[in-house]
Parts: structure tokens; C-alpha cells; sequence
């Protein structure tokens, strides 16, 4: 089958990486890719958030199937335009995305299918946030209600801060604080038929010991030896299930990976958040241990045909994001990368790269995604940070506790 993926970030070299090792892969593109991307798929120029240009593209290029990789281009409907131009995509609807689009959609559809989450209250107003601040106390959780990159959430034990959010976003989400460590499952859906796979755990916060700002993650490992057995069943059965099965009800059939980020409370596992779109950087490990061909995965869930539950390699991988200079808040970019060859056991995933001249640059936050793998977690780690200590880029940075 002939792919396109739409995107250019870390999450996109990850998906091209795995389907070119997939047989059933005859020909990959990607719009508008990387440096990194560029090394197995073939580029293309493109606004990937106009829905025309990528339909068009598609056509033209006479691809089967369109993976689409970030939020953006779903809340703006690509998937929408792909599937009018008569061409398989995976990727939900415009409309079913806002699930990620607007958290407090997300909020009404967990009421509806009865699925665990945090109270919750949407504020439009200064002093509608005031109070919900004060009902649900600190540690206060403050959500921008519209897409932020993974960078819209703060959570504070400082109520000013909390409030000073939420006036620069206008329309939030409050909710309660959720005890527990946070865990990250997939689903891949089809419409009605939904598939997990395997548990991974992602780092938000910048630094060791999850300190400083919020951002779209800093590593990721999976699998999860001590998440307790049968907790895929249990999210899949009490979330995913009548969550896919809720927007079904509302005329929004759900085609592509459902994100669940879950809290492990200690009244049962909670949903923190609703992505429409695999995550990164835990989709650089799953991929990484992802032993079912890739491709034939996903034209199943964008043509109504998933089956069996995806098969995972034995052992580990980790991955560590190197960030550059400034990130979270502002990044600087034009910086030489060296070092990114591969080891034996670890690889480079570029996610904010591009060619000036003959160099690699820094073009983005998250510069680079390290992925190590093994037969266990510590020697993945170490393979990762093995590779991680080899690449220079001035000013950046990595945390050194991810899948400790």
C-alpha cells in the first residue's frame, strides 16, 4: 500500500520509521516531514492544517492511506477532506477530535458515558474561576479549553498563578487535583471496534524530579512493570468502550488512536485527559516494541476492520527528549546538532530539526527524541543515555530520571 503521514514532528518520524519496515508498505510520503523523516519517506511541502492541500496531495500522489499525526490538522477537518476525496485516513473526524479540541466537549462526553474522571467546572469569567479554584483547593488544576500543544495545563499549589492562568486563556476547564501516578494507554478505533496497546508513562514537567513548567513531554519508557494486572481491560472496558461508543451515539464514529491519560487514584484509575492522536513522546517507545506490522494496523482502524489486539516485542525502550535553550517558554533555534548516529542499541528520532546549509539545526522545543531499547528497562535506559551523552547541541538540555 502507498502511505502518507501529515506532520513533521517527533511523533511523525516515529509512525514513518515503523511503516517503512512494514512489507505491506510499498511506497511512503510525508508532508511537510524532516530531517529525520526525510531519511525513509519521500517529502512534500504542504500546509498540513488546510484540509484542500492535503486531500489534493493525497490524490495526487495516489496513496491509499492517510495517517494523520497531529491534533491540529484533525480539529481543522482533515481527515474530513481526505475521506470526501474517497481516500482511507486514519484520524477522527473534525468533530470527533474536539474530544482534544475543547476539554470541556471531552468533560460532557465522560458524563455521558459514565466514565471516571475529576469533578469539573467550565469557567468563561475571572470570578467563575475564582470560585471553582476555591471549591476544588489546591493543588489547583487549571486546563486552556482549546488546543496548546500539551502546554495549556497548570497544575499549582499557588493560587495566583492558577488564576492568572486562567484569565490569559478566557475559557477553562477547573477540576479537582487527581492523586496517583499517571499512565498513558491507546486504543486504536475503528468506529465501533476499539484495540489497546501496550501502557507506557511520559514525563510532563521540565526538569528532575518533576519540577518546573509544564511541557509536551521530556521522555517516555513502556512497558510498565508495576502497573497493576488488568488495568489494559479495565480502561478499555470502563473508558474506552463507552467513551467510542457514546460519540457513536451522537452520529461521530471515532476512527484513529484515542489517547487516555490516566490517573492511578486511589479510588481506581481516573481519566486526566482525552488526545485524538498518538502521543509523543510515548509513541517512540510503543513503536519501538510494536511487533504487528504497523501499516496493516492502522488501514484496519481508518477501513472498520481492526481484529486481534496489536502483538509487542519482549523487553524495554526508553526515549529522552533533548530540548533546547529556552524551552518551554522560548526556544532557541539555529543551533549545529552533532552526534545523532545511531548505536547498536539506540537510536535518534528528530522532532524539531531542519537542514541549513550542510548542518543540522535546531528548528523547534523538543530538538530530539533518543530512543534505547533491551531485554529489561535498566539496560534501555542506559542504552539511551549512552547515545544521549554523545550529541551536542549548545545550550540544551534532558532530564536524567526518566524510567528510573
Amino acid at each position: 500500500m502507498r502511505v502518507l503521514v501529515i506532520g513533521s514532528g517527533g511523533r511523525e518520524h516515529a509512525l514513518c520509521r515503523s511503516l517503512k519496515l512494514d512489507p505491506q508498505v510499498s511506497e511512503l510520503h510525508c508532508a511537510p516531514g524532516n530531517p529525520g523523516i526525510e531519511e525513509v519517506a519521500t517529502v512534500h511541502p504542504v500546509d498540513p492544517v488546510d484540509p484542500e492541500q492535503v486531500a489534493a496531495l493525497a490524490a495526487r500522489l495516489g496513496v491509499d492511506l492517510v495517517v494523520v499525526g497531529p491534533e491540529a490538522p484533525l480539529v481543522a477537518g482533515v481527515a474530513d477532506a481526505v475521506r470526501e476525496a474517497g481516500i482511507a485516513c486514519f484520524g477522527p473526524s473534525g468533530e470527533a477530535a474536539m474530544i482534544e479540541g475543547s476539554k470541556a466537549f471531552a468533560k460532557e462526553i465522560m458524563k455521558a458515558a459514565d466514565v471516571p474522571t475529576a469533578r469539573a467546572r467550565v469557567c468563561l469569567t475571572e470570578q467563575e474561576a475564582a470560585e471553582a479554584l476555591d471549591e476544588f483547593g489546591a493543588p489547583y488544576v487549571v486546563k486552556d479549553d482549546g488546543l496548546a500543544a500539551g502546554k495549556g495545563v497548570v497544575v499549582t499549589d499557588d493560587r495566583d498563578q492558577a488564576l492568572a492562568h486562567a484569565r490569559a486563556c478566557g475559557r477553562v476547564v477547573i477540576e479537582e487535583f487527581l492523586d496517583g501516578p499517571e499512565v498513558s494507554l491507546f486504543a486504536l478505533c475503528d468506529g465501533s471496534t476499539a484495540v489497546p496497546l501496550q501502557l507506557a508513562q511520559d514525563f510532563k514537567r521540565a526538569y528532575d524530579g518533576d519540577a518546573g513548567p509544564n511541557t509536551g513531554g521530556m521522555g517516555a519508557y513502556t512497558p510498565l512493570p508495576w502497573a497493576p494486572e488488568g488495568l489494559t481491560d479495565q480502561v478499555m472496558r470502563e473508558v474506552v468502550h463507552p467513551t467510542i461508543a457514546e460519540l457513536s451515539r451522537r452520529g461521530l464514529p471515532y476512527q484513529g488512536v484515542l489517547y487516555v491519560g490516566l490517573a492511578l487514584t486511589s479510588k481506581g484509575p481516573k481519566v486526566i485527559e482525552f488526545n485524538a492522536r498518538f502521543g509523543d513522546p510515548e509513541t517512540q517507545v510503543l513503536l519501538d516494541r510494536l511487533e504487528t506490522p504497523l501499516g496493516g494496523l492502522l488501514m484496519a482502524s481508518a477501513t472498520g476492520e481492526l481484529g486481534l489486539d496489536p502483538v509487542f516485542k519482549p523487553g524495554s525502550a526508553v526515549t529522552v527528549v533533548i530540548a533546547a535553550e529556552g524551552y518551554p517558554e522560548s526556544p532557541v533555534k539555529g543551533d549545529v546538532i552533532t552526534g545523532v548516529e545511531p548505536t547498536e542499541h539506540a537510536y535518534v528520532v528528530h522532532a524539531g530539526t531542519k537542514r541549513a546549509g550542510g548542518d543540522l539545526v535546531s528548528n523547534g522545543g523538543r530538538v530530539l527524541n533518543v530512543v534505547g531499547s533491551g531485554p529489561d528497562q535498566d539496560t534501555a535506559r542506559r542504552n539511551a543515555y549512552e547515545l544521549v551523552a554523545r550529541i551536542e547541541l549548545r545550550g540544551s538540555f534532558h532530564r536524567t530520571d526518566i524510567a528510573p
